[in-house]
């Protein structure tokens, strides 16, 4: 067994350097990885010099990729080494004032987009990805590819490598190049990748659009029924006491005067049951019953529960129909393809799919039996089954393509009367709690009383 010398560092900054035996060098860099080291240099040794004299010949990338392995890793390193000891000033400078750039979305979708243009045109991963790196800008984004780049010239698929960045790929972005390349369609995996990530973009624009203005109205109202109630009210309720007025100021406003003086008298208490719900909340659905309950939440949610469930039943057709084409059968599909998602519910569907399968019953009837699918589109699967399975899924993502298109035209009509619903609320609180005090103020109908 070959006999390497590693130099890493841990998650705390310190070097280690250790000797191993080990089959090969891509199996100890993975080991190495999965312990929390980052390594920054790797060297196989001879075992002896009686055994063979000879040098044997290095591997034409060996020296390369350690240093690009070294260069990947020294910016990760030197981060963790100084954080150790920084104030929370020196953070916060760090982060105002820092030169390493984020790697945002648009770094991903760039990424993404001419990886897809270079493999339509022929090119080979490694080749791809050395092109890539030439003419990425992002530092830190390109020493991410780099180590792709190395994961892949040493026999690793790109997938294994981005799950290690799990912080600056997305789950579901890892999952469809996981189909890709398992399914022998990288090229198309990249192209739906590319789709997903403009569409997440866009999205993501539209409902800002929508939700910022009002989020921004809705604050600032909260702040004048806040600080009108706690500043203002009181103001008014003195110069009423000192002219000897008989008017009394709206019940609801001295109500919600006092539910405000005994909230900020026993802030402790309001803080503790909300962080403790949130807590609650929180550690419940980490659990597996909890995260399950969760996930079945997100796709039966008013408004955007369907599209969800949408998305991702189309994004496993998808992965599934890229199986299919490859000539796989639907169990060995469909056993690829769920990785694409990571709701529990919809995981538990697909299992309970192949478990249909070899019980020699519908993969389908899961879907049906959810009540999430519609019937459309359980009914296209079945004709499909009867038929020509492939075309009728090609046909089924062309619908569901439309049907997306519309339930996000739904849900763009209706959250804006919601969001306005909620702010008009707060509006008529508003007036009645602070704006009638001060109008009753300003036209002096009180005085009349003071006088008598």
């Amino acid at each position: 067994m070959p006999l390497y010398i590693y130099k890493a560092v841990t998650e705390k900054g310190q070097v280690v350097r250790n000797r191993v035996e080990e089959l090969s060098r891509f199996i100890l860099l993975k080991k190495l990885k999965r312990n929390g080291l980052m390594p920054i240099k790797v060297t196989q040794i001879q075992r002896s010099s009686k055994i063979n004299k000879s040098v044997k010949k290095q591997r034409k990338n060996v020296e390369s990729n350690n240093s690009v392995l070294k260069s990947v890793r020294e910016q990760q390193i030197a981060k963790n080494i100084a954080s150790q000891n920084q104030t929370f000033a020196q953070k916060a400078k760090k982060v105002l004032f820092s030169d390493i750039k984020k790697i945002t979305n648009r770094d991903i979708v760039i990424f993404t987009q001419d990886f897809y243009l270079l493999k339509k045109a022929n090119f080979n991963n490694i080749h791809a990805l050395s092109t890539i790196i030439e003419t990425t800008e992002n530092e830190s984004f390109r020493a991410i590819i780099e180590d792709i780049l190395l994961g892949v010239e040493a026999g690793e698929s790109m997938y294994s490598t981005m799950e290690y960045y799990s912080g600056v790929f997305p789950p579901i972005y890892i999952n469809m190049i996981r189909v890709g390349e398992l399914s022998g369609s990288l090229t198309r995996a990249l192209e739906q990748a590319v789709q997903y990530m403009d569409e997440s973009s866009e999205m993501t624009r539209r409902l800002k659009s929508i939700l910022i203005p009002n989020l921004i109205q809705f604050v600032a109202l909260l702040a004048l029924l806040f600080i009108g109630t706690l500043v203002a009210i009181p103001a008014i309720q003195n110069v009423f006491d000192q002219v000897g007025t008989q008017d009394q100021l709206p019940p609801i406003t001295l109500w919600f005067k006092g539910v405000l003086e005994m909230i900020v008298k026993f802030w402790y208490i309001p803080t503790i049951i909300v962080l403790g719900t949130i807590i609650g909340i929180y550690i419940y659905i980490r659990t597996p019953d909890g995260k399950y309950r969760y996930h079945n939440f997100k796709y039966k949610m008013p408004i955007f529960g369907s599209l969800i469930y949408a998305i991702d039943f189309s994004r496993l057709i998808r992965a599934i129909l890229l199986n299919l084409k490859n000539g796989m059968r639907i169990q060995e599909a469909l056993e690829t393809s769920k990785s694409i998602t990571n709701n529990l519910v919809m995981l538990s569907l697909v299992e309970a799919s192949i478990n249909n399968i070899l019980l020699g019953q519908s993969w389908i009837e899961p879907f049906e039996q959810s009540g999430l699918s519609t019937p459309m589109i359980t009914e296209m699967l079945n004709i499909g089954m009867q038929t020509d399975l492939v075309e009728m899924m090609e046909k089924l993502l062309e619908y569901m393509e439309i049907d997306i298109d519309q339930i996000i035209q739904r849900i763009m009509k209706v959250l804006p009367q919601i969001v306005y619903l909620i702010v008009g609320i707060l509006l008529i609180f508003v007036t009645v709690v602070v704006l009638v005090p001060l109008i009753q103020v300003y036209m002096g109908t009180w005085l009349f009383s003071a006088y008598l």
